[in-house]
């Protein structure tokens, strides 16, 4: 599969084609004449990538946040979750396959683990629909969260959507009523919980399985209470860009943590979390078994209240 680049990774796109038709020719003459040109054209690519990804605005951040060779939710539990079994459906209405869930071991520790998939080719992205989670995914969710409680495990979530599905459906089966109260079943859960935003963040269709004890961010991810072509079409009726409009949002990790939205950063592999997935989610992993070691002493009371203060310090001047 051709790899995808973005508008503003023309330049890498260039030399790594070049970095391919030496390759191929090398191959052809087997006389390794073209080794030391290959090799410094690789390493000039390295390089204009670390600059190009060291100094990237609001909305190429958007778009790296979507790009579509980004690690997803299976990645994810793949490389940290052991023995994961799947649990489906929310014993109402339908499995809703834009999020997932069940019960697994995170580096040994029994775990509940769920969260937003979009699929990656044509026929995953139509059976997760995705990303959009409908009323079912969060009636899931919150099924989950209710045997984490029940058996005192810790929840891990993955957040990577553009929005919860506003369908004609979904609104008739109550879609904000299931955000809210999957919202509130995490502000409330009996357990400890770590959230992750792992690319888009997008409105309540994030925030209902997003409110943990700590919230995470990748480097490149962003959050938001809507995607910036919505707010350019409701703010400004279409008058100016998605691009003004990401960057007046403060959509970005380093713009969150400012506002003290989330409270650690995950950096990324120079070129961003798609140019090395098994070194992005090990760093994951690693920021995840850290938060979860300094929740582990506290009581479910002593959870509850550090949740509460979290969130309430939002918009007051950031936590103390």
């Amino acid at each position: 599969m051709a790899a995808h680049y973005l508008e503003f990774e023309r330049p890498i796109a260039d030399l790594e084609a070049k970095i391919e038709e030496l390759s191929k020719l090398s191959e052809t003459t087997g006389s390794g004449a073209l080794d030391a040109e290959i090799a410094a054209l690789r390493a000039r690519a390295q390089e204009v990538r670390r600059q190009a990804y060291a100094k990237l605005d609001a909305w190429q951040k958007t778009q790296v946040a979507r790009h579509p060779d980004r690690p997803h939710f299976v990645d994810y539990c793949s490389g940290l979750i052991e023995e994961f079994v799947e649990l489906r459906g929310d014993r109402k209405f339908a499995d809703d396959q834009a999020i997932l869930g069940g019960l697994g071991r995170f580096r040994g520790q029994p775990v509940v683990v769920m969260g937003h998939e979009k699929g990656r080719d044509t026929v995953g992205r139509v059976k997760h629909n995705f990303g959009y989670a409908r009323p079912e995914g969060y009636r899931k969710a919150i099924r989950l969260m209710e045997l984490a409680e029940r058996f005192n495990l810790p929840v891990i979530s993955f957040v990577d959507t553009p929005a919860a599905y506003p369908g004609v459906g979904s609104e008739e089966r109550g879609v904000a009523e299931a955000i809210a109260r999957s919202t509130e079943k995490c502000l409330m859960l009996e357990a400890p919980m770590v959230a992750v935003v792992t690319g888009e963040g997008g409105s309540g269709g994030a925030l209902g399985i997003a409110c943990g004890n700590r919230v995470l961010i990748l480097e490149h991810a962003i959050y938001s209470v809507i995607p910036p072509e919505g707010a350019n079409s409701i703010l400004w009726r279409g008058a100016r860009t998605a691009e003004e409009a990401a960057k007046a949002m403060k959509i970005t990790a380093q713009d969150l943590i400012g506002m003290k939205i989330v409270d650690r950063i995950i950096a990324e592999p120079p070129g961003g979390a798609h140019a090395d997935k098994e070194a992005t989610i090990q760093a994951v992993g690693d920021a995840i078994e850290d938060e979860l070691s300094k929740l582990a002493g506290l009581s479910i009371p002593a959870l509850r209240e550090q949740r509460a203060e979290r969130f309430y310090a939002i918009g007051r001047g950031g936590l103390q």
